[in-house]
């Protein structure tokens, strides 16, 4: 029997959607001012994938109706990649237009969840996809698919494994460079986790597999210690925990890129991200939108942090 906790992976990369994912279902419009500079603090982290925005019709998601002036005014750095949500191919021609080198196109592994979302059946989807795949590649463009409704359907109730690996390797089969796999309405355990995984790694390559966990029901860091045991070091997050999904009752609370961050560090598992970095970030688009972070790790650092300030000051 090998040891707990042995053969954890040396490095994480972490893609950080809060931009785009963490976003995109604010009630309140966020200008485009606040997003680049939410953007331009989270560039400045050591993240290394960012997602960014998308170009869908602004009329589906008004809050997303700036991706171009957003894309041409955040400050490009060197090593990032800046990804872009893309759902049919004139999408694809928007954000060609403004020079994006990333994209994500997006289905789910339940066709009830999948219609909700992008109004296509799964092969619908799938179809569509294969042309933007097809020509983004075409022009070199870097492209992650997502696969939302993993681990669980707000409609539908269980989703078979076998109907996420069917999926994938679709995605895999038309050039996905990289594939997220997300456990959207945050009902998945450890034991789906690494059943999933199993499954999964003898279609697509295991350094090509992500993992997007939400934190509704208090199990995404279980969930994120059992994908890295099953050899994982891809994850999504969001800073601040900020996002959730409309199409998902009740499915309020990506993981919170601080507390994965914490775990990951405590673990000496290197991610290059600076955590105080990312948490000025949240500090930043929380202000912007007048409310407090849900992530656990920033608040108990920011009241540490706080009670200290305190203290040095009576002992003054």
């Amino acid at each position: 029997m090998s040891e707990p906790l042995s053969g954890l992976p040396a490095r994480v990369t972490i893609c950080e959607v809060g931009p785009r994912d963490g976003l995109q279902n604010e009630a309140n419009a966020v200008s485009s001012a606040d997003k680049i500079r939410y953007i331009d603090l989270l560039s400045g982290s050591g993240l290394s994938l960012i997602e960014t925005t998308s170009f869908v019709s602004p009329k589906a998601i008004p809050q997303m109706a700036d991706a171009e002036e957003v894309m041409a005014r955040i400050e490009r750095r060197p090593g990032v990649r800046y990804l872009t949500l893309v759902p049919n191919l004139r999408g694809l021609e928007r954000a060609r237009l403004a020079n994006v080198d990333s994209i994500a196109v997006f289905t789910a592994a339940s066709n009830s969840f999948t219609q909700r979302n992008i109004r296509m059946s799964i092969d619908e989807s799938l179809a569509v996809f294969s042309e933007v795949v097809r020509e983004a590649k075409r022009d070199g463009i870097w492209v992650r698919g997502y696969i939302s409704t993993s681990f669980g359907c707000p409609y539908e109730g269980e989703v078979p494994v076998g109907a996420v690996v069917r999926v994938a390797d679709a995605l895999a089969q038309m050039g996905c460079d990289e594939i997220s796999v997300g456990d959207t309405v945050g009902v998945g355990v450890p034991s789906q986790v690494v059943e999933i995984v199993r499954e999964l790694r003898e279609h697509v390559p295991i350094e090509r597999l992500a993992m997007h966990f939400h934190d509704t029901r208090g199990t995404a860091l279980a969930n994120v210690l059992a994908a890295l045991e099953t050899g994982i070091t891809i994850f999504d997050s969001s800073s601040g925990g900020l996002g959730g999904c409309p199409y998902a009752p009740g499915a309020t609370g990506n993981l919170a890129t601080e507390d994965l961050l914490y775990l990951l560090h405590g673990m000496k598992i290197e991610t290059g991200v600076d955590l105080e970095r990312v948490r000025e970030a949240t500090r930043f688009i929380t202000r912007a939108l007048a409310r407090a972070p849900v992530s656990r790790a920033y608040n108990a650092i920011e009241a540490a942090e706080a009670r200290l300030r305190e203290l040095a000051g009576s002992q003054a």
